[in-house]
């Protein structure tokens, strides 16, 4: 049942922790590169004596690093609770484990 979902739906942006579909993302990446081509068509053509054009901010996008930081930090939990599950096994199973600690 859970393969057959929708990827824009509910299921799938609680996991991505935002809206944004792919295509999304891929207008904002377009938005950036013609951004970048039209600084660099100006700076190409500009007099010699005036300063360069910068380059303009990135079209915003979701917090991708808060996500992530909350995926990273319960894999270590999930990974830290395995190691105290796999020792307890060990301790049960040797007892001369379980003296040491």
């Amino acid at each position: 049942m859970v393969e057959g979902l929708p990827p824009d739906g509910a299921l799938a942006r609680r996991l991505a922790g935002h809206h944004w579909q792919h295509s999304d993302f891929m207008t904002a990446d377009l938005v950036d590169v013609l951004g970048r081509l039209l600084t660099d068509f100006r700076n190409a053509n500009r007099p010699e004596k005036s300063a360069p054009q910068e380059y303009p901010e990135p079209a915003w996008r979701p917090n991708q690093k808060a996500a992530e930081k909350a995926r990273k930090k319960k894999d270590r939990r999930e990974a830290a609770e395995a190691r105290a599950g796999y020792r307890r096994i060990v301790a049960q199973a040797t007892p001369e484990h379980a003296e040491r600690g």
